[in-house]
């Protein structure tokens, strides 16, 4: 009977949330079934499940020998190794700037002008970038040139490129991700910083002895939990942003399976490298979750 009350309870919880599993089952799990293009030589005119040639591993033989594709494995790895770097470093270190402005109007302000990028998307973020970065007459190069450096094509040089990808997407999302690490230190006991001051420790001391060691598990948290996006560079951005000419260091897997799949209709073979993507960030996020389990007593369910 008890069982009965609560599941009638909980029945418009349930219902509510139906929609949105459905969606999900829709979107996420039924196109699982098409992982077996992967191995076959796919001809669209006869269908997903018509009489298709199956060839096995081939197409992830052929991958690997493609020109490209391992350039495009190790651009990936190594944008999103520094974004993620980047994106543990400098919100925690807005964050604790931002906690020590004593004056909350100026607080505030700053708040709203570092979490605004955030909000813009990547199609309208990249028109602007390539504006202000354009070798001709972009104003970052207009203020180098004050200083004689000549004009540097940061979308369309290979030295320039990667790096201009990993401070771009830096710079729109820092802002957003300090709110995990405010909303931490809001959580540190006052008392701790009272004691603090007690024991004659300034500013900095609070910060090094006090915020940081109770921010200790939120950074450790995010930090594991971030290794499931190490084969994820950011398609939106780098589709936004990227050349032909910047291919050697900027095209990414995402970049690479849009062009081999929808331009080049090669659709077995980049079937096979998302595939590949997904074992791996699977097996990333799983590690992931396992870490945070075990470090920072975090759990799914």
């Amino acid at each position: 009977m008890q069982r009965g009350k609560r599941f009638k309870k909980e029945l418009p919880f349930h219902l509510m949330l139906l929609p949105a599993v459905i969606l999900v089952f829709i979107y996420m799990y039924v196109p699982l079934g098409g992982l077996i293009i992967a191995f076959q030589k796919f001809i669209p005119a006869k269908g997903l499940f018509g009489d298709q040639k199956w060839v096995g591993w081939d197409n992830f033989i052929y991958l690997y020998h493609l020109p490209g594709a391992i350039s495009a494995l190790r651009n990936t790895v190594i944008i999103a190794f520094y974004k993620i770097i980047l994106h543990l470093i400098i919100p925690i270190t807005v964050s604790i700037l931002l906690s020590e402005i004593s004056n909350p109007g100026f607080r505030r302000t700053a708040q709203t002008l570092i979490y605004l990028p955030h909000f813009l998307s990547w199609i309208i973020m990249g028109g602007i970038l390539i504006d202000i970065l354009s070798p001709s007459g972009g104003i970052v190069n207009r203020f180098l040139s004050l200083f004689g450096v000549e004009p540097i094509f940061f979308l369309g040089s290979n030295d320039y490129f990667r790096f201009t990808v990993i401070f771009t997407d830096v710079w729109k999302e820092f802002g957003f991700n300090t709110i995990v690490y405010l909303a931490a230190i809001t959580n540190i006991d006052p008392n701790q910083y009272e004691a603090a001051t007690i024991d004659g420790a300034n500013r900095f001391q609070k910060m090094i002895y006090v915020t940081i060691p109770n921010m200790r598990m939120i950074i450790i948290l995010m930090m594991v939990l971030s290794l499931g996006n190490v084969l994820n560079a950011g398609f939106d951005q780098v589709f936004n942003l990227y050349s032909k000419q910047v291919y050697e260091t900027g095209d990414i897997l995402d970049t690479f399976i849009y062009r081999i799949g929808l331009i080049d209709a090669q659709f077995g073979v980049a079937t096979a490298m998302g595939m590949f993507k997904s074992v791996v960030s699977t097996l990333f996020i799983s590690i992931s979750y396992y870490c945070a389990y075990h470090f920072a007593d975090y759990r799914i369910f």
